[in-house]
């Protein structure tokens, strides 16, 4: 079941921008298109990939303007190709000129993390769960983190009060694995534990931790802590994980394999707004 955004967060990411584009005081806009031209404009895809932000974007126009109408073709999360239209709208021009470039900006960044997010979901195969991390443009995590759902992907913690996860620094901290492990352990909620070395991942079997996080380590060690862990504990694979290997890390077997380049280093996909036709609204209409 893929979770909705709030769409109260939805709202108040989209004021927030709307305010940081100054859409209300469009001076281009206000001299030169007259208020009472109409306009239908179409939203269309440049490149081909997985569309994610259409419910974001609406809020925009809406948020504008009550009166424009937002007329989806596609829904988030499909897989869409080049010159595809995505949504139609009409409503005043001037409207949809000052709402375009932060309905845009959206649609682009979401549909870029989506579009990565399905590339690293093939080519890990149906049985590895790929995951984003907390690797995300502040202020933009829930958001960018429903366009990893879209894509197919796991979403992690959300954030530091979600899950207690040890990592290198926190056993620098504590004075090693297993202080920090005794440590950290609570009467409910599961313990992950980050480890480096096979020998870290035996200190975490034997402390009984729920989750392993396999930092930085080859194919070859992921497929030795696979057979160490005999299915005791679930296994994640994290650090460097490129489209190239994260089918390899797979094939051992581990249970999931997080990637920060999801959220951090997805491109934007290509969208852009196209006028298809103007008109005057009659007075008294």
């Amino acid at each position: 079941m893929i979770t909705p955004l709030p769409r109260e967060h939805v709202e108040a990411k989209v004021r927030e921008a709307l305010t940081e584009d100054a859409a209300d005081r469009d001076v281009t806009t206000e001299a030169v298109v007259l208020p009472t031209l109409q306009g239908s404009v179409r939203l269309i895809a440049r490149s081909t990939g997985v569309v994610a932000g259409l419910p974001i974007a609406r809020e925009v126009f809406r948020q504008v303007d009550r009166s424009v109408r937002f007329h989806p073709i596609v829904e988030d999360g499909t897989s869409i190709s080049v010159h595809q239209i995505l949504a139609r709208l009409t409503g005043p021009l001037s409207s949809l000129l000052r709402a375009e470039r932060t309905a845009l900006n959206f649609v682009q960044q979401l549909s870029g993390v989506a579009t990565l997010t399905r590339r690293f979901v093939d080519a890990a195969g149906s049985k590895t769960a790929v995951l984003d991390t907390r690797k995300t443009v502040p202020g933009l995590r829930a958001l960018q983190r429903y366009a990893v759902r879209m894509g197919g992907g796991v979403n992690h913690r959300f954030d530091l009060a979600s899950a207690v996860l040890v990592k290198d620094n926190h056993v620098a901290a504590a004075g090693g694995a297993r202080q920090a492990i005794r440590l950290a352990r609570r009467p409910s909620g599961s313990l992950q534990v980050e480890v480096e070395s096979l020998e870290e991942l035996e200190a975490a079997l034997a402390a009984g931790v729920d989750l392993v996080l396999l930092d930085n380590m080859s194919v070859d060690q992921v497929a030795k802590a696979v057979r160490t862990a005999a299915g005791r504990v679930v296994l994640e694979v994290s650090g460097g994980i490129s489209l190239a290997t994260i089918g390899a890390y797979a094939a051992t077997g581990v249970d999931r394999i997080s990637v920060g380049a999801l959220t951090h280093s997805a491109p934007a996909l290509d969208v852009s707004m196209e006028v298809e036709r103007t008109w005057h609204k009659q007075p008294g209409i």
